[in-house]
């Protein structure tokens, strides 16, 4: 049975933090793959300043295009919006009955999991593979049988951080793929 990590994220944009996490959750767990699953609409963030859908998803297409391990998903696009973890994974489970699917969350998530619609469904049925996110106490959680928290390099780096450079007019070179951000100035986005 393949075992297939999901990184959910709205990717707003994609850059090098995401996929140094994703690429480690790939090569250095005992993951077969990992899928980046852009969500149209997280129900715990505010939709202001959130990109196009379909440019964050193909912005997402190009940054791992080198990467056989990594695979990018639509999934939560044909779904109701905004989209809880709980039911993507539930429709992903149906429609890939031969997947074991692993929940990839960062230690902030994973400290304000009990927010989440039916967070105990998720703990019960699925295993999660936690990042490490500076300032994050993730201590109750530390022997939880479903939780595996990773030696994943953390990186500070976030695409508020990222949207707000470009507004800046600063160099973004190293910090997003050069194929995303060519993406970007082709669409004059986040300017």
């Amino acid at each position: 049975m393949a075992k297939t990590g999901l990184f959910f994220g709205s990717f707003n944009p994609i850059h090098t933090g995401h996929l140094i996490i994703a690429s480690y959750m790939a090569n250095f767990t005992d993951l077969d793959e990992v899928w980046l699953v852009v969500s149209p609409q997280n129900p715990l963030k505010n939709k202001k300043g959130l990109g196009n859908m379909y440019d964050r998803l193909e912005m997402a297409r190009l940054a791992i295009e080198p990467a056989e391990q990594l695979k990018v998903s639509d999934i939560e696009f044909s779904m109701p919006q905004p989209s809880y973890t709980i039911d993507t994974l539930a429709y992903l489970q149906e429609k890939h009955p031969a997947k074991e699917f692993v929940l990839i969350m960062g230690a902030d998530n994973l400290a304000s999991l009990k927010k989440w619609k039916n967070y105990e469904v998720l703990l019960k049925n699925y295993p999660i593979y936690v990042y490490p996110r500076p300032g994050s106490d993730v201590t109750e959680w530390i022997n939880h049988p479903s939780i595996t928290l990773t030696e994943t390099p953390q990186m500070e780096i976030s695409s508020t951080f990222i949207r707000q450079a470009l507004k800046d007019n600063k160099n973004i070179q190293f910090l997003v793929p050069e194929n995303v951000i060519a993406f970007m100035d082709s669409k004059n986005m986040y300017r």
